[in-house]
């Protein structure tokens, strides 16, 4: 296949956040072109929003299930390869399911649906089709993570035995849903889910610590908590760990750090060592040992694993951002597909990205962790 990879996007108009972040992302290694979108539930922001980006008139739509559907019927080489689905929550399962089945890839927003079993049902479309899912965990794209996920699978730490973290924020630290439409859908229960703050960015948590590790959950006990007056959904919670293994953790997530922006962290300590890495440095990643000095190993460093250095994008000595790891999740997604439609096996290296397993996970979380919360039970059992 000798073209770019064509796409849709369905939300992330002009009139909202993550929607512009895909954008940047995607069009950092000149893979794609977003060729159609149905931008926004609101009809004038979605014609807008489709001409401001300057998509063809005829493949602005207002409606995401006329989008899939007149996207299907065009010839193969004009019809989008995938789409991107960056609504929020309640949406991602249907149009997740529609794109499937109308034989697009899917690129969709984590949580990855609004229930466990919603996302089980996924799962079985996936298998089903064959397609790729990628679920846009975005931390997990950072090199040094990936270069931290590598180090603990060499065994050099040892048996791993806890882990810390965290994920503070501070933005809902006051009541804003009245003016303020991303805080108002993120906290409304019939736009978000079961859960406010674990569910928004305490799944990212959750990600990066399985992802690092290696490790699964088996057992947690939560306590989920609503600060702010008004609110209806949790704003800030903990959520005591236990790993297969015999390892356990403790993951903090809170929405109303007032000062804090988005430095989530990880501490993993092994039986001879551990590591620490964390968004505000992430080129670094600090390596702790028990009997000889910490190392620092940096991004871009000729010493890196291969996940690690196929996902530098920047000379060494430069910051690699948020952005560049959100690309990273898309180009390893792009070069997937492209391998597939040319009959190729993928590298191992571009298989790295999270996917349908990992939205099941995290939607286990969530659920797992709200019903501990309401529980007189000290442990629950991590149920999928």
């Amino acid at each position: 296949m000798n073209r770019k990879l064509k796409m849709a996007m369905i939300g992330g108009g002009k009139d909202a956040f993550i929607g512009a972040i895909h954008r940047l992302a995607l069009n950092i290694d000149g893979q794609v072109e977003l060729v159609a979108g149905a931008l926004s539930i609101n009809h004038e922001i979605a014609i807008q929003s489709g001409r401001e980006l300057f998509l063809d008139e005829d493949r602005i739509y207002t409606d995401y299930k006329i989008l899939l559907e007149r996207e299907s019927q065009l010839p193969t080489d004009k019809r989008i390869d995938f789409v991107s689905i960056v609504t929020p929550n309640f949406v991602h399962f249907d149009s997740a399911m529609m794109a499937l089945e109308k034989g697009f890839h899917v690129v969709v927003e984590k949580p990855i649906t609004f229930s466990l079993e919603e996302a089980k049902k996924l799962k079985a479309k996936v298998e089903q089709t064959g397609l790729s899912l990628l679920l846009t965990h975005t931390y997990t794209g950072y090199p040094m993570v990936k270069q931290a996920k590598e180090m603990i699978k060499s065994g050099i730490f040892g048996k791993i035995k806890k882990v810390f973290v965290e994920y503070p924020q501070g933005w809902l630290s006051s009541f804003i849903e009245d003016k303020n439409p991303q805080a108002a859908w993120r906290t409304d229960p019939k736009k978000s889910g079961i859960s406010g703050a674990m569910g928004d960015i305490g799944t990212h948590a959750f990600n990066l610590t399985e992802y690092v590790t290696g490790l699964k959950t088996i057992e947690l006990c939560s306590m989920l908590n609503t600060v702010v007056e008004g609110r209806n959904l949790d704003d800030d919670g903990a959520v005591f760990l236990k790993f297969e293994g015999g390892a356990t953790g403790v993951l903090i997530a809170t929405q109303i750090a007032a000062g804090e922006e988005n430095n989530i962290k990880i501490r993993v300590y092994g039986e001879k060592g551990g590591l620490e890495w964390k968004q505000d440095d992430a080129n670094s990643l600090l390596i702790k040992w028990m009997n000889k000095p910490a190392e620092i190993y940096r991004a871009g460093s000729g010493y890196l694993s291969s996940f690690a250095a196929s996902n530098c994008r920047t000379p060494a000595g430069h910051p690699e951002g948020y952005i560049e790891a959100f690309a990273n999740h898309y180009r390893n997604f792009m070069l997937t597909i492209q391998a597939q439609k040319n009959n190729e096996q993928p590298k191992k290296e571009w298989l790295d990205f999270p996917s349908v397993d990992e939205g099941i996970r995290g939607m286990a979380f969530i659920e797992n962790a709200v019903a501990s919360s309401k529980s007189n039970q000290k442990w629950t059992k991590f149920l999928i």
